[in-house]
Protein backbone atom coordinates (compact mmCIF):
# COMPACT_ATOMS: atom_id res chain seq x y z
CA UNK A 1 0.00 0.00 0.00
CA UNK A 2 1.60 3.25 -1.22
CA UNK A 3 2.02 5.38 1.58
CA UNK A 4 0.04 8.97 1.49
CA UNK A 5 2.69 11.26 2.72
CA UNK A 6 6.00 9.74 1.15
CA UNK A 7 4.91 7.60 -1.91
CA UNK A 8 7.20 4.71 0.01
CA UNK A 9 5.46 0.81 -1.23
CA UNK A 10 5.87 -0.84 1.95
CA UNK A 11 3.98 -0.36 4.93
CA UNK A 12 2.09 -2.91 8.20
CA UNK A 13 -0.86 -3.30 9.07
CA UNK A 14 -1.59 -2.10 12.52
CA UNK A 15 -4.86 -2.85 13.15
CA UNK A 16 -7.96 -4.15 11.24
CA UNK A 17 -11.97 -3.98 12.42
CA UNK A 18 -14.78 -4.15 9.93
CA UNK A 19 -16.49 -0.99 9.06
CA UNK A 20 -19.62 0.73 11.13
CA UNK A 21 -21.68 -0.55 7.78
CA UNK A 22 -19.86 -3.74 8.12
CA UNK A 23 -19.13 -3.25 4.01
CA UNK A 24 -15.93 -3.04 4.53
CA UNK A 25 -12.89 -3.77 7.00
CA UNK A 26 -10.83 -0.98 8.28
CA UNK A 27 -7.32 -0.75 8.47
CA UNK A 28 -4.80 1.23 10.59
CA UNK A 29 -0.95 1.27 8.53
CA UNK A 30 2.39 2.38 9.54
CA UNK A 31 4.83 3.28 6.97
CA UNK A 32 8.16 1.23 7.21
CA UNK A 33 9.95 4.50 5.74
CA UNK A 34 8.67 7.61 7.14
CA UNK A 35 6.32 6.02 10.44
CA UNK A 36 3.09 8.38 9.96
CA UNK A 37 0.06 6.05 10.12
CA UNK A 38 -2.70 6.46 7.87
CA UNK A 39 -6.52 4.42 7.11
CA UNK A 40 -7.23 2.25 4.54
CA UNK A 41 -10.48 0.58 3.28
CA UNK A 42 -11.04 -3.21 1.75
CA UNK A 43 -14.11 -3.55 0.02
CA UNK A 44 -15.72 -5.88 -2.55
CA UNK A 45 -15.61 -5.02 -5.84
CA UNK A 46 -19.31 -4.72 -6.76
CA UNK A 47 -20.61 -5.11 -10.54
CA UNK A 48 -21.84 -2.45 -12.02
CA UNK A 49 -25.34 -2.74 -13.20
CA UNK A 50 -26.79 -1.98 -16.25
CA UNK A 51 -30.75 -1.24 -16.76
CA UNK A 52 -31.77 -1.60 -20.24
CA UNK A 53 -34.38 1.05 -21.44
CA UNK A 54 -37.28 0.26 -23.53
CA UNK A 55 -35.84 2.42 -26.37
CA UNK A 56 -32.98 0.26 -25.85
CA UNK A 57 -30.80 3.25 -24.23
CA UNK A 58 -28.26 2.22 -21.50
CA UNK A 59 -28.03 3.74 -17.91
CA UNK A 60 -26.32 2.72 -14.48
CA UNK A 61 -28.75 1.41 -12.08
CA UNK A 62 -29.63 3.77 -9.74
CA UNK A 63 -30.90 2.74 -6.56
CA UNK A 64 -31.96 6.40 -5.51
CA UNK A 65 -34.23 6.88 -8.77
CA UNK A 66 -35.95 3.43 -7.85
CA UNK A 67 -36.38 4.93 -4.51
CA UNK A 68 -37.37 7.82 -5.14
CA UNK A 69 -40.57 6.35 -7.84
CA UNK A 70 -41.61 3.78 -4.47
CA UNK A 71 -41.49 7.25 -2.23
CA UNK A 72 -43.81 9.50 -4.85
CA UNK A 73 -46.45 6.41 -5.20
CA UNK A 74 -46.16 6.12 -0.84
CA UNK A 75 -46.67 9.53 -0.22
CA UNK A 76 -49.14 9.82 2.94
CA UNK A 77 -49.45 5.84 2.54
CA UNK A 78 -48.70 3.43 5.67
CA UNK A 79 -45.39 2.11 3.89
CA UNK A 80 -42.06 3.28 5.78
CA UNK A 81 -38.67 4.22 4.16
CA UNK A 82 -36.60 1.04 6.27
CA UNK A 83 -39.40 -1.01 4.21
CA UNK A 84 -38.78 0.76 0.53
CA UNK A 85 -34.83 1.09 1.08
CA UNK A 86 -34.95 -2.69 1.96
CA UNK A 87 -36.78 -3.72 -0.99
CA UNK A 88 -34.70 -1.56 -3.24
CA UNK A 89 -31.24 -3.22 -1.60
CA UNK A 90 -33.20 -6.80 -1.78
CA UNK A 91 -33.54 -5.95 -5.96
CA UNK A 92 -30.27 -4.74 -5.89
CA UNK A 93 -28.81 -8.19 -4.35
CA UNK A 94 -30.71 -10.06 -7.08
CA UNK A 95 -29.68 -9.30 -10.05
CA UNK A 96 -26.05 -8.99 -8.21
CA UNK A 97 -26.23 -12.66 -7.25
CA UNK A 98 -27.87 -13.72 -10.52
CA UNK A 99 -24.52 -12.37 -12.14
CA UNK A 100 -26.43 -10.46 -14.64
CA UNK A 101 -24.70 -7.13 -15.76
CA UNK A 102 -27.98 -6.18 -18.18
CA UNK A 103 -31.19 -5.42 -16.96
CA UNK A 104 -34.09 -4.70 -18.79
CA UNK A 105 -36.04 -1.87 -16.82
CA UNK A 106 -39.10 -3.62 -17.51
CA UNK A 107 -37.99 -6.38 -15.04
CA UNK A 108 -37.36 -3.85 -12.13
CA UNK A 109 -40.64 -2.54 -13.00
CA UNK A 110 -42.56 -5.43 -12.73
CA UNK A 111 -40.90 -6.42 -9.50
CA UNK A 112 -42.04 -2.42 -7.66
CA UNK A 113 -45.31 -3.08 -9.06
CA UNK A 114 -45.64 -6.50 -7.48
CA UNK A 115 -44.56 -5.60 -3.81
CA UNK A 116 -46.67 -2.12 -3.80
CA UNK A 117 -50.00 -4.07 -5.03
CA UNK A 118 -48.75 -6.17 -1.84
CA UNK A 119 -48.15 -3.28 0.35
CA UNK A 120 -50.80 -0.77 -0.47
CA UNK A 121 -53.57 -0.65 -3.27
CA UNK A 122 -53.26 3.03 -3.83
CA UNK A 123 -49.61 3.53 -4.05
CA UNK A 124 -50.14 0.57 -6.18
CA UNK A 125 -52.29 2.66 -8.23
CA UNK A 126 -49.91 5.84 -8.06
CA UNK A 127 -47.64 3.57 -9.64
CA UNK A 128 -49.23 1.80 -12.16
CA UNK A 129 -51.26 5.19 -13.88
CA UNK A 130 -47.38 5.94 -14.90
CA UNK A 131 -45.41 2.62 -15.23
CA UNK A 132 -48.47 1.73 -17.16
CA UNK A 133 -49.00 4.57 -19.35
CA UNK A 134 -52.41 3.72 -19.95
CA UNK A 135 -53.19 5.29 -23.03
CA UNK A 136 -56.66 6.63 -21.89
CA UNK A 137 -59.15 6.71 -18.99
CA UNK A 138 -60.55 3.24 -19.70
CA UNK A 139 -57.27 1.01 -19.33
CA UNK A 140 -57.14 3.02 -15.91
CA UNK A 141 -60.58 1.77 -14.93
CA UNK A 142 -59.98 -1.99 -16.38
CA UNK A 143 -56.99 -1.85 -14.12
CA UNK A 144 -58.94 -1.04 -11.04
CA UNK A 145 -61.62 -3.19 -11.79
CA UNK A 146 -59.30 -6.16 -11.40
CA UNK A 147 -57.99 -4.65 -8.20
CA UNK A 148 -61.47 -4.70 -7.07
CA UNK A 149 -62.43 -8.12 -8.46
CA UNK A 150 -59.33 -9.37 -6.73
CA UNK A 151 -59.98 -7.75 -3.67
CA UNK A 152 -63.79 -9.23 -3.53
CA UNK A 153 -62.41 -12.73 -4.32
CA UNK A 154 -59.82 -12.56 -1.24
CA UNK A 155 -63.00 -11.44 0.96
CA UNK A 156 -65.01 -14.50 -0.13
CA UNK A 157 -62.24 -16.53 0.05
CA UNK A 158 -61.93 -15.61 3.87
CA UNK A 159 -65.60 -16.34 4.76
Amino acid sequence: MKCPYCGNLDSRVIDSRISRDKNAIKRRRECDSCKKRFTTYEKVEEMELMVVKKDGRRELFSRNKIIDGIKKACQKRPISIQQIEEFVDNIETFFQEKGRKEIPSKEIGEMVISKLKEWDEVAYVRFASVYKQFKDIQEFLEELEDILKAKQGNAQTKQ
